[in-house]
């Protein structure tokens, strides 16, 4: 028994040594994903002026992105239940660089209706990436440190959205402005969408690259993973889905994740018109985009002060503080308006930083469905990014920007509710779900 002691304790500095590697390895998903979605931000704002459209259509491109995600995350998951982790991860890159030529295209041949098809082929991509990358990062190490590890990743993910903004506004937003509501000169309408075929263009081929590196640690992934589930696991999509409904926590936690997506993509995507406006900042239209880093640069702050503040404060207990203090700031911005108005509305991104990765591990610690099915379900709640913003942008046209602030503000106070309850909540311990412990 000693010798197997001794074994055993010599083998675990070599798995610990895997698992981390393994975690390096997936965060760099994490990057790679929000670096691509944050980019939606300025092309709202670009397509706005490129087609002529008005606030609510031009929320369409954010809903086309979004809407992938309640067609494909259940699909999803019995995807990543069949065919485990690093073949799912490596058909979503698949997935991802064929949206990236469709929006070449649309590009090229100046087609609104090509572009939604590219968004949603290339968010069907990141959508089957989110369902294996973030179960597999919080499973990736000890199970106390699953808040903490998806929250660092998390991390990464900001790192990604806060350069997407800035880089996208130099590219899509150059002359353009459309507060007049007037078209663009043909000029300006050709370097924006020539800046939108670059950017994919280039993420095209730093996708082929990102897949190349997952492939060629593809054995890490595969032995830090934990177990595959087992064959009664591996059900269809309607078996999978009606599990993840079995659970009260699962639809909690689901309609919690739609809200806050719904809410943060609603003001990310309106940022740059919202600080353009005449009754906030008043800025060139490409000065208002760049300064949307602003507000996904607080986002990864946040995760980098969340991810320590988290290792001290009860998860529940501190998104409470966090959802509170982002009604706030909307209700502040409804009420009041103006300058301070546009940097009031900028610090909403710092407390949205540990919404998902805590609501994410909050649900699978709650929940009485399988891992697989509540992901999926998770990750199908991600939808509320195709629902909210163009209520918002409607908001928008029948009043202002200052005013669509009320309904992300609603989000907030709701999502507010579902973290004190979730604190009163009991834990499942996920190896036994009947166990459950206070």
């Amino acid at each position: 028994m000693n010798g197997d002691g001794r074994k055993a304790t010599m083998a675990d500095p070599h798995r610990s040594r895997r698992t981390i590697a393994a975690f390096a390895s997936v965060t760099t998903l994490f990057f790679a994903w929000g670096f691509i979605t944050s980019l939606i931000d300025p092309l709202v704002a670009a397509v706005k002026g490129i087609f002529s459209l008005t606030d609510l259509q031009a929320q369409l491109s954010a809903s086309a992105f979004f809407i992938a995600y309640g067609v494909m995350s259940f699909p999803a998951a019995v995807l990543l239940a069949r065919r485990k982790a690093v073949p799912t991860i490596l058909i979503a890159i698949t997935m991802m660089v064929a949206g990236c030529l469709l929006m070449l295209l649309a590009a090229n041949i100046a087609v609104y209706g090509i572009v939604l098809f590219g968004l949603f082929v290339l968010a069907s991509g990141i959508t089957i990436l989110q369902v294996a990358a973030n179960p597999l990062a919080a499973a990736l190490g000890r199970p106390e440190g699953s808040h903490f590890r998806l929250t660092f990743s998390q991390a990464f993910n900001s790192f990604g959205t806060f350069i997407g903004p800035y880089l996208g506004a130099v590219l899509f937003l150059q002359g353009v402005e459309v507060k007049s509501g007037e078209a663009l000169s043909s000029e300006v309408r050709a370097s924006s969408l020539a800046g939108i075929d670059s950017a994919f263009f280039w993420i095209a081929g730093l996708i082929v690259m990102l897949g190349i590196f997952i492939w060629s640690t593809r054995g890490l992934i595969t032995a830090a993973a934990p177990p595959p589930p087992t064959e009664t696991a591996r059900r269809g999509i309607v078996a999978t889905f009606m599990d993840a409904a079995s659970s009260k926590w699962a639809l909690l936690g689901g309609a919690a994740i739609f809200l806050y997506v719904g809410a943060e993509v609603a003001i990310g995507t309106q940022m740059a018109l919202f600080l353009n406006s005449d009754r906030v900042l008043g800025i060139a239209l490409e000065d208002a985009g760049k300064m949307v880093s602003l507000y996904w640069g607080g986002a990864m702050v946040g995760r980098l002060v969340g991810a320590a503040l988290l290792t001290r404060v009860p998860a529940g207990r501190l998104l409470a503080v966090f959802t509170a203090l982002a009604c706030a700031l909307c209700l502040y911005v409804f009420a009041i308006g103006g300058v301070s108005a546009g940097y009031a509305a900028l610090s909403i991104g710092l407390f949205n930083s540990i919404m998902f990765p805590v609501i994410f591990t909050l649900t699978l610690e709650r929940t009485s469905a399988s891992e697989e099915a509540t992901s999926g379900f998770l990750c199908f709640s991600i939808v509320g990014g195709a629902a909210i913003p163009p209520l918002v942008g409607f908001v928008s046209d029948l009043s202002s920007y200052v005013t669509a602030f009320i309904v992300p503000a609603a989000c907030y106070a709701i999502l507010c509710g579902f973290a004190l309850a979730a604190s009163r909540a009991p834990v499942r311990h996920r190896a036994d779900a009947q166990q459950v412990v206070h």
